[in-house]
């Protein structure tokens, strides 16, 4: 389960991490009230589980109260990314001297930890990843040694973090490991990790990933985006396996192994997968329904692409699916065009059912990569 930023804040303050004074707001009058209290320049933060927020207009300094109800007025309700946001984080301002970054994560790979550590963060990071690999430190960590302040310190030496600051730095990742540890988190991430122009290193932003198959262990924070607007707490409340991503071809697929792959040969013809979603190995002819009327409505998608390999799902059924999601939208919900490969179990009788529907959103392409290629022809075309 992923946190919100505030609920990640509250951890990493539980832990000793420090983290700017701040509040959460559900209105623009409650947002006022925080920044009175706080007496000083505030920021406004959107609370939705996406990256981007600052690019979305989802993050607003406020000099006072007056400033921070406006801006809590305008983030309140925004859509970002498909994320509907019903809270706003209002917290002391602090103007970051440097940004660092900062990172711990489960390596599935290697079946152990991980330490990811720069000193070059911001929102960028990603894309210095790519560019500058030597920039990003990773440390592979012990499970059984975890992190002391030696093993941070070496972290935070190897990742080039100024010597003035390394100590309180170090400090901070081994209050972040002990809450991946003591949380049975699976992501505990600081981006930035930034000192202050006084000179204090906090924790500016966070994010945290909870090990759901963990949680009988611990008092969980309630899971309040259920039952929401946005397209994430729509598809859980479905029982989709669901996660939205930022680009513009919806892929929906059965088996993790097999969306996986479709969002690399998306990738690969050109295009930027809009999501994750899995039907599962049995899904019914509803759930692929539930999966193709969520991606629908997801504004960012320009085209949608169905790749099946029949099994315990079988080709037909799929097909029947995609047909009654379709008549279910109507018109006016099926405007994008939805890219179909099916191939195993009943694909001939798949194949039929959406010959003989010919709905006009519909194009059969025999074979994973051509269908991958005509998606993402369509969504650039439409872009």
């Amino acid at each position: 389960m992923d946190l919100f930023e505030h609920q990640a804040k509250e951890l990493f303050a539980r832990y000793g991490v420090p983290v700017p004074e701040g509040a959460v707001a559900a209105t623009p009058e409650e947002a006022r009230a925080i920044a009175a209290e706080l007496a000083g320049p505030v920021v406004v933060k959107a609370q939705v589980k996406t990256g981007g927020r600052g690019k979305a207009g989802g993050i607003k300094p406020a000099p006072g109260p007056a400033a921070a109800e406006d801006a809590a007025r305008a983030i309140l309700g925004m859509d970002i990314k498909g994320h509907l946001t019903r809270r706003v984080l209002v917290e002391v301002a602090n103007v970051p001297a440097e940004e660092y970054y900062a990172a711990f994560l489960v390596d599935r790979a290697a079946g152990s930890f991980l330490a990811m550590c720069s000193a070059s963060g911001g929102m960028e990071i990603e894309e210095l990843a790519v560019t500058d690999p030597g920039a990003l430190v990773k440390v592979p960590i012990d499970p059984l040694r975890g992190v002391d302040h030696e093993t941070a310190t070496f972290i935070v030496t190897e990742a080039g973090l100024p010597a003035d600051v390394a100590g309180e730095a170090a400090d901070i990742l081994v209050g972040l490991w002990k809450v991946m540890a003591g949380e049975d988190a699976v992501l505990v991430e600081v981006n930035p990790l930034a000192r202050t122009a006084d000179g204090r290193v906090l924790a500016l932003d966070g994010k945290v990933t909870l090990d759901e198959n963990a949680d009988y262990r611990h008092e969980r924070p309630a899971d309040d985006t259920v039952g929401g607007d946005d397209l994430e707490s729509r598809a859980k409340a479905k029982g989709l396996n669901y996660v939205k991503l930022d680009g513009s071809v919806g892929v929906i697929g059965n088996g993790a192994g097999l969306v996986m792959s479709t969002l690399d040969v998306v990738a690969q013809a050109g295009a930027k997968p809009a999501n994750f979603l899995d039907i599962g190995g049995g899904a019914s002819a509803q759930v692929m329904a539930d999966g193709l009327g969520v991606i629908l409505s997801d504004p960012d998608v320009k085209s949608v692409l169905v790749n099946v390999f029949g099994g315990i799902t079988a080709c037909d059924a799929v097909a029947d699916g995609i047909v009654a999601a379709l008549a279910t939208l109507g018109e006016q919900g099926a405007t994008h065009p939805i890219v179909v490969r099916l191939d195993g179990n009943n694909a001939e009788a798949g194949r039929r059912i959406l010959d003989q529907a010919a709905h006009p959103a519909v194009r059969q392409v025999p074979t994973m990569d051509g269908a991958a290629e005509e998606a993402a022809r369509l969504a650039n075309a439409a872009a």
